[in-house]
């Protein structure tokens, strides 16, 4: 008897998951999951990262189990012999029909081109995204180069749309017993996120009730919690983004329409992932390390090992960029604001290239995630689609001052600071000197120096 079974990727949700649903309605009671540690370490991805990826197949196991669901976890290695393993499992087990969600990146294409030559049919779902890709194009069929005229084009196809809020899985048969694998062991570095689907609702409803009408006010302060804190489970898939902005629609129906309000400002960063996915799938040179705009090519970056380090370790004498270094490096975590602060200050002051920082970044993420992290980056360095203009520097001086103007947050991450007062703490050499204090590093590059340099470089 042939069998239909549900394959696992980075949609590791059981609600909201139009793929998975349908697998159980054309009969799966079974699902995969594969263990790609290879593919994973090529990918750089973070320990902190994959420890969470592994908390999270073992908590579906166990909830797969309950409902009736039976989940395989098999070594996966990476993606080249992937397809191999897949076939001869599927003629083990008289499989004919696999479901799953697409991912857009070069080596899962390439994996899902391959897996589909099997002789089993393999029906891929858009479960990621809000649009599928290839969907929002120009009245010449082409990929939006700029993201505004995107967002335009996406909001008049989906303005009137209500996003649907996902359904809860039913158990379809009595409960089975599940052991998760050692493979999936935690190490706990991921220990300080929930896993388990009720707290993670929690964290969704608290963010709908009482911070997405503040959004806009608050996504810019470091040293308060007013982002959403959903972007690891984002990046997971263990929260569809169509659930959210759903979710958002059900208290406030017209989001779509109001794009001056605080709660479109967080719709729009959604639409911000959005686009960077369709440019991926659309350019896959973004996969490969390609500078999108190709005119800086030539840039000549300077690549100091001795300042990339203390840019990773938080020592650029820079408190800002200090703090922001060390609250991702001890949390797995960066604040979006700190992110463009950091990534501006690698590329312009020190002239590093961005492709060093967007690897770091990667090993160090828990949500690090190819699309948004390569769009982040190469928008800071000037190098991508709709990309900050060479000559916008940001000053880490001011940006310190505008959006941490007590240096509460910079005290947090810089204990050399603590002492310092808030009208010293964003550049606290001369203050420091005064006292003959050492303790706090001195800063590595100068900014007005720094700056002509890299206009210099970029006009170039």
């Amino acid at each position: 008897m042939n069998k239909t079974i549900f394959w696992f990727r980075r949609d590791l949700r059981l609600h909201g998951n139009e793929a998975l649903i349908q697998a159980i309605n054309n009969g799966a009671r079974e699902a995969l999951f594969f263990i790609c540690e290879k593919q994973w370490q090529k990918h750089n991805a973070s320990d902190i990262q994959l420890d969470f990826l592994k908390r999270r197949v073992a908590y579906l196991g166990e909830e797969l189990a309950q409902l009736g669901l039976k989940l395989t976890v098999l070594d996966g290695d990476n993606f080249d012999v992937l397809p191999n393993k897949l076939k001869q499992y599927a003629e083990q087990n008289n499989i004919s029909t696999i479901y799953a969600n697409r991912e857009y990146e070069i080596n899962e294409l390439d994996r899902d081109k391959a897996c589909s030559e099997l002789g089993v049919e393999l029906r891929l779902y858009d479960g990621d995204v809000l649009s599928p890709p290839g969907s929002i194009v120009t009245k010449g069929g082409e990929m939006f180069k700029v993201f505004t005229p995107f967002k335009k084009a996406w909001l008049s196809l989906n303005s009137e749309r209500m996003f649907p809020v996902g359904r809860k899985l039913e158990p379809i048969g009595t409960a089975i017993g599940w052991v998760a694998p050692e493979a999936l062991a935690s190490n706990g570095a991921s220990d300080k996120w929930p896993i388990e689907d009720h707290v993670i609702e929690k964290v969704i409803s608290q963010f709908i009730f009482e911070k997405v009408h503040k959004y806009d006010a608050q996504r810019d302060i470091p040293s308060i919690k007013g982002t959403s804190g959903l972007s690891p489970y984002l990046a997971l898939g263990i929260v569809a983004v169509t659930e959210l902005i759903g979710r958002i629609q059900y208290e406030t129906p017209d989001v779509l329409i109001r794009t001056k309000s605080a709660e479109f400002s967080y719709v729009n960063e959604l639409i911000w992932r959005e686009f960077y996915r369709h440019l991926m799938f659309v350019y896959p040179k973004l996969c490969k390390g390609y500078n999108f705009n190709e005119k800086y090519n030539s840039v000549a970056w300077l690549n100091q090992e001795s300042q990339f380090n203390a840019w990773c370790e938080g020592k650029t004498g820079y408190p800002i960029v200090d703090a922001a270094m060390r609250q991702l490096n001890q949390t797995g975590w960066m604040h979006n604001r700190l992110r463009m602060i950091v990534a501006s200050f690698l590329t312009k002051h020190l002239l590093i290239d961005w492709r060093w920082g967007e690897s770091y970044f990667m090993s160090k993420l828990i949500d690090g995630d190819l699309a948004s992290n390569n769009g982040g980056w190469q928008w800071a360095a000037s190098t991508g689609c709709d990309a900050q203009p060479y000559f916008r520097i940001f000053n880490p001086i001011t940006q310190s001052e505008k959006f941490d103007p007590d240096g509460t947050f910079i005290r947090k991450y810089v204990h050399e600071l603590e002492s310092v007062p808030a009208k010293h703490i964003h550049f606290p050499h001369d203050f420091l000197s005064a006292f003959g204090d050492k303790k706090y590093s001195a800063p590595i590059v100068e900014h007005k120096a720094a700056r002509e340099r890299a206009l210099a470089a970029f006009k170039v």
